[in-house]
């Protein structure tokens, strides 16, 4: 059985605005002073309006689910006691002036790229599933590529920006996507050639490190893992719950393949971008790119061709029968940019808006 590990960006506001509030050194303080001793969970992000928390590796859904909030839960705890709150969401929905954190790694990110960097507030979910080394790896990211999109559909939940609706589902990714290496990449072939890739595009001098590998799917630097960053911040456990069962199947799934000789697809960088434009900006609703076809279909019906792909490798987790009762509350309730604008149209408040964003986040 695979472990599953997950990483969740957290936004903090004020309690009583709903206004994200630079205060994540202070709720670091306060975690690291907690008898709990869970101050090893939760780290600091380039702006300190966010904060990160990190899971254990999990065979376990269930438990992984009781991990995630209770970590949302701690973080909320630490935050209220400095008058704060977090919410899952991977933009705000309020006007804010973003905080970069004083670190030398963030004023070097602040120096080099400019607005890329100061408005770069965005929350999103990193999946970590094990891989046995890293020539399975990179078969199972380059198996994956055309799956990457149908991940950021369900978990779309940042419709808002500054203030304004911004016509997207997950303004989130497009606001990630100006960093130069974000983004789907090409079919890699073999661990050498990622491994040649990342240490080229470090010795361009564009990027810092290889800690600035933003790919949709990418190896873990520091651990045996499968890395998918694509998806935004899930507002509800249930969602990021889900999307680590798909994302755990999707892995299988590809190294099942890769053993049986069966190639990638040989999808383009070209329409996987714009696969994860229609996802982005459709989310749950309207139409995407099927990733068989490169063509558009309705939106569920290629959430459950994605479902069908990783059917068998979920029967033998033991995740179909949870991870079905999920899809179908997700397709019925809407992800995170759905309930927001249902929200907004319910109470005609972003303020609003964030606070019961605030209580949903808790779960």
């Amino acid at each position: 059985m695979r472990s599953v590990g997950v990483e969740e960006e957290l936004l903090l506001v004020d309690s009583g605005t709903g206004q994200p509030c630079a205060l994540s050194t202070a709720v670091l303080a306060a975690a690291s002073r907690d008898p709990e001793g869970n101050e090893d969970v939760f780290e600091s992000e380039l702006q300190r309006q966010q904060l990160e928390f990190a899971t254990r590796p999990q065979t376990d859904m269930g438990d992984l689910r009781e991990e995630i909030l209770r970590w949302r839960g701690e973080a909320g705890r630490h935050a209220e006691g400095l008058g704060a709150s977090v919410a899952a969401l991977a933009t705000s929905p309020l006007e804010v002036s973003p905080t970069i954190g004083s670190g030398e790694r963030y004023q070097w990110l602040k120096e080099h790229f400019g607005l890329t960097a100061q408005e770069q507030l965005t929350s999103g979910c990193h999946v970590h599933v094990s891989v046995e080394s890293d020539e399975e790896g990179v078969a199972v990211l380059d198996r994956i590529r055309p799956w990457l999109p149908v991940l950021l559909a369900i978990s779309a939940n940042s419709p808002y920006w500054q203030g304004e609706d911004s016509a997207y589902a997950s303004y989130r990714s497009r606001v990630w996507g100006r960093w130069p290496s974000a983004g789907p990449v090409e079919v890699f072939g073999s661990a050498d050639r990622y491994h040649e890739q990342v240490a080229d595009m470090v010795a361009s001098g564009a990027l810092r490190d290889t800690g600035m590998i933003y790919f949709d799917a990418r190896l873990a630097q520091n651990y045996p893992t499968v890395e998918i960053r694509v998806a935004d911040v899930c507002l509800d456990a249930s969602t990021t719950v889900l999307l680590a069962t798909l994302v755990r199947g999707l892995v299988e799934t590809a190294a099942r393949r890769w053993r049986d000789g069966e190639p990638p697809a040989r999808h383009g960088v070209s329409l996987l971008r714009l696969a994860s434009w229609r996802s982005a900006r459709s989310g749950l609703e309207d139409e995407l790119i099927h990733p068989a076809t490169m063509r558009p279909a309705p939106a569920e019906a290629v959430v459950r061709a994605l479902f069908d792909h990783v059917r068998d490798a979920l029967e033998e987790s033991g995740d179909v029968r949870p991870a079905q009762e999920a899809l179908a509350e997700l397709l019925k309730e809407g992800n995170g940019a759905r309930v927001q604008r249902e929200l907004l149209r319910r109470t005609g408040s972003l303020q609003k808006v964030v606070a019961e964003c605030v209580a949903r986040t808790r779960g």
